[in-house]
């Protein structure tokens, strides 16, 4: 367990309020989303790490061979390394609820992570997610709020597997949301509503 093992944006949150993870989309850093956490939880605290894999200049947080095509390998090592990272800054605020989301390729190792330990998480906002994988099943996945946003358009995240993924989340027992908007890859303002309902409510 480290904090320190990503490039990161932090904050630290008043006495008493959540702690805030946020993951870039491809191309992004960590700037990209940092104040918008601050924005929608006033006075949590906010981490938000820059991926740590180069693809042509941008940041992703795992590698991947081809649109939607994952290195497997390299993933599970983005993963476990992630999972460390935030049971490290978990640990400095012992009692604080703690939510993440992620957009794109932040919602993917969001996912991975959210997958093996459900239990890192009070509430989890996964916005245009791209699962392949075969989801492990958990029994801490259950009651775990979980907020799905996509696109029924979009080239990256086809529709289908948004559903399949929203359905599954529903099977082991997760509290899910879902925000759906007619457009593709693009975050909306509706997407970001719901994401500030969600995790106010």
């Amino acid at each position: 367990m480290t904090t320190t093992s990503y490039e990161a944006l932090v904050k630290a949150p008043e006495a008493g309020r959540p702690v805030v993870f946020a993951f870039h989309g491809t191309g992004g850093d960590e700037h990209q989303l940092f104040d918008l956490a601050g924005q929608l939880v006033p006075g949590a605290g906010v981490v938000s790490p820059r991926g740590d894999v180069s693809e042509m200049g941008a940041a992703r947080f795992f590698r991947r061979t081809g649109e939607g095509v994952y290195d497997m390998d390299d993933l599970a090592r983005a993963r476990n390394k992630m999972i460390g990272f935030i049971e490290g800054h978990r640990n400095q605020y012992p009692g604080n609820p703690v939510y993440a989301f992620g957009y794109s390729n932040g919602a993917n190792i969001l996912a991975s992570v959210f997958f093996q330990r459900p239990d890192l998480f009070d509430r989890v906002g996964l916005l245009h997610p791209l699962v392949t994988w075969e989801p492990i099943t958990s029994s801490q996945m259950k009651s775990r709020r979980v907020l799905v946003t996509a696109g029924r358009r979009d080239p990256i995240t086809p529709w289908p597997m948004s559903k399949e993924l929203m359905s599954w989340l529903q099977s082991e027992g997760a509290a899910v949301l879902a925000e759906v908007h007619d457009g593709g890859h693009e975050l909306r303002q509706t997407e970001i509503d719901a994401l500030a309902a969600f995790l106010s409510d």
